[in-house]
């Protein structure tokens, strides 16, 4: 009975379950983002959308729940799926620009990615082992950061830009005194990804009171003017303070003071420095810091080759 027929080998139950399995997982990703998209708005009008909560505390609630798909053939595939869906409806839904998603992406992939890690190792059942709850633990104690200021690191930064000129000091005061124009210079690659761009300025002089007003707009959020004054002035140096910004700029930093000093270097060239200060408002400090620091220093490279160049 060599030639006896044999019927393929087929596991009908598998069959079956596929499509279904694809259903089950489509629903948990879907239901998985609405309910992160609640617990956002709640965040939003509990005023706390600038802090970890958001940036890591989402990410983390939003893949645990994602870890709970039914059987999935990668846990770390439902996962990203499910960070790239809420991010996209993070930006069309919840009208949020471009900026806050690139701010937002790499931490929630980064903290999707180890939860992926630890729910591969167990199959899913992180709660069972003590350490995987530690780790889950430590993510869930981090998205605290920025709730209140006992839970807050330090916020005050300042960045100094320098450049130096073939004109002399008093020419590079007259200079500062004059109404300052943003047209001259070619805005840096990372200030063009959505940020609000100087479009008008008014005002000059560089004596005590003298103001200067910036309209922004472009990019995210509402055009607004950033106003300062002079509240300092010698023949080096002129300091200028906020008196008000309603730009979008405001809801990721505070400016406070904008300082130039001019003097000569070691090799008796003219060197012009600005000096911003400015209160961080975005967390986790490990994250932005660096990064606000990076987009104020090409800000202050963008004011002194606008009002430098050659």
């Amino acid at each position: 009975m060599d030639n006896e027929y044999k019927p393929p080998n087929t596991d009908p139950s598998k069959e079956t379950n596929a499509p279904s399995q694809n259903t089950s997982t489509c629903v948990v990703i879907c239901l998985a983002t609405a309910a992160v998209s609640v617990l956002y708005r709640l965040l939003v009008l509990g005023y706390k959308e600038q802090s970890a909560l958001l940036f890591i505390g989402i990410p983390l609630v939003l893949s645990l729940l994602l870890a709970q798909s039914p059987r999935p053939k990668s846990a770390t595939g439902v996962i990203m799926k499910g960070i790239t869906l809420f991010l996209l409806l993070f930006g069309v839904l919840m009208f949020e620009g471009l900026i806050c998603i690139l701010m937002a992406a790499p931490l929630f992939y980064l903290v999707g990615s180890i939860v992926a890690v630890i729910v591969e190792r167990r199959k899913a059942k992180w709660y069972k082992d003590k350490m995987n709850c530690s780790c889950i633990l430590v993510i869930a104690l981090m998205s605290l950061e920025g709730v209140s200021d006992a839970l807050s690191f330090g916020r005050e930064e300042v960045v100094v830009v320098k450049r130096e000129v073939s004109i002399s000091p008093s020419e590079v005061m007259q200079k500062l005194a004059e109404q300052p124009s943003f047209d001259l210079a070619e805005l840096p690659l990372f200030l063009k990804l959505g940020f609000p761009t100087p479009q008008v300025v008014n005002g000059e002089g560089i004596a005590v009171g003298d103001e200067r007003v910036v309209h922004l707009a472009g990019g995210e959020g509402e055009p607004g003017d950033l106003v300062v004054k002079v509240v300092e002035s010698n023949a080096n140096k002129v300091v200028f303070a906020l008196v008000k910004d309603d730009s979008h700029i405001d809801h990721w930093l505070g400016w406070k003071t904008v300082t130039w000093e001019v003097g000569t270097s070691t090799a008796g060239v003219t060197e012009v420095s600005i000096s911003m200060s400015y209160t961080r408002k975005l967390d986790p400090a490990w994250y932005f810091k660096p990064v606000e620091r990076y987009a104020v220093s090409k800000a202050g490279e963008y004011f002194l080759e606008s009002m430098f160049d050659e």
